[in-house]
């Protein structure tokens, strides 16, 4: 691999070895949006990249995919797609001298790549904490990920917590942010709206855990004459949960969920803050974009990611992780000293630089050259 600096351009490099990239399912969040990043900087320098995938994607055509000929997985769910594509892996690179980055699924990567004598490395999107009481959970996965080559996380301190909790090592390569051109968007409800806006984007899921974001609202709406709408982008399978509770707590004047829209940080500058609810993270992207748009954010103190990109709570608001009262208490919080924490979004930006998307998807380059 050479770069050249004077012309700028990018010279393949021809390797026997097939690099893979492995995510059975990919959906609309945080760990996508890393993979295609990646995709599209690994397309500069190898021709023989492969993705392997059982969803619907438009790749650049050095992109090679591979995923099942029938659509009959594409609703399935993770668990049946990751067994499908480990045997598509199987099938198609069985006599092959391949290297697999995994970014999902990695128990069925790791034990297929060991039986093929392959390369595997993979990248952890949460941290351990989800399954550290349960000694069986433990021990498997501190087996397993023994035996890859590399693991890969995106923040200090879930590297901390995988060496204190399993005793791994691993690499951290934050997740690569760019600066996107703002376009302008809007929201008919929001148009001469005066009072507070609040934005959350994520997946509704229990992991997300908007649940207690509204019960927060909750509280608002009973104990104060705060005016607010709160806005919530992403698609899952608790939004019938989160409707049903909209609708019986008498939130439908207040709060409203959008779906999932493409490009869905656009939508950060139209709001006055950000709200993460998460129970669990690796290094939230959308904490990262709302910084990228000046927006204060209050987020919940869960592993992993928020403390470090909030730099303990000196950017932004931390509030104890599933607490609604607590939350309902920094909102408050919020609200009286809006200006000072407008102060610390503007602040915040100024450190984004770690984040830089080509200072890290290069770390990922380092590390395929020592096993290609």
């Amino acid at each position: 691999m050479i770069l050249l600096k004077k012309s700028m351009r990018y010279h393949k490099k021809k390797v026997n070895k097939k690099i893979v990239l492995f995510i059975p399912s990919i959906e609309s969040g945080g760990v996508e949006k890393n993979l295609f990043f990646l995709i599209n900087y690994l397309k500069k320098f190898y021709s023989n990249i492969y993705l392997v995938t059982s969803s619907k994607v438009g790749l650049n055509k050095n992109i090679k995919l591979i995923k099942p000929k029938s659509n009959f997985w594409f609703n399935k769910n993770r668990l049946l797609k990751s067994i499908i594509c480990t045997i598509i892996l199987f099938r198609y690179f069985k006599r092959k001298n391949t290297l697999i980055i995994s970014f999902q699924s990695n128990v069925f990567s790791i034990i297929l790549s060991k039986i093929m004598s392959w390369s595997v490395v993979i990248r952890l999107n949460t941290a351990p904490d989800k399954y550290i009481d349960n000694f069986f959970k433990l021990f498997l996965y501190k087996t397993l990920y023994n035996l890859s080559d590399q693991i890969i996380v995106n923040s200090l301190e879930f590297k901390k917590k995988l060496s204190n909790s399993l005793n791994l090592n691993s690499t951290v390569i934050f997740n690569p942010i760019v600066k996107y051109k703002k376009k302008k968007l809007k929201i008919k409800f929001l148009k001469n709206y005066n009072g507070l806006k609040i934005i959350n984007i994520g997946r509704l899921t229990d992991q997300k855990d908007q649940l207690t974001l509204l019960k927060s609202t909750t509280l608002i709406l009973k104990k104060s004459s705060i005016d607010f709408k709160l806005v919530i982008i992403g698609k899952g399978k608790n939004q019938t949960i989160l409707n049903r509770y909209i609708n019986e707590n008498n939130l439908t004047k207040n709060v409203y969920l959008l779906g999932y829209k493409k490009n869905a940080f656009s939508y950060l500058s139209l709001f006055d803050l950000f709200i993460l609810s998460s129970k669990y993270e690796g290094l939230p992207n959308t904490l990262l974009e709302a910084q990228m748009s000046k927006i204060p954010i209050i987020s919940s103190d869960c592993p992993t990611g928020p403390k470090e990109i909030l730099l303990g709570g000196k950017l932004g608001i931390l509030f104890k992780t599933g607490d609604h009262i607590d939350l309902y208490k920094k909102l408050l919080l919020f609200i009286k000293n809006k200006k000072k924490y407008k102060q610390k979004a503007t602040l915040a930006k100024k450190y984004l630089n770690r984040f830089d998307y080509k200072k890290n998807l290069k770390r990922y380059l380092k590390i395929i050259n020592k096993y290609i």
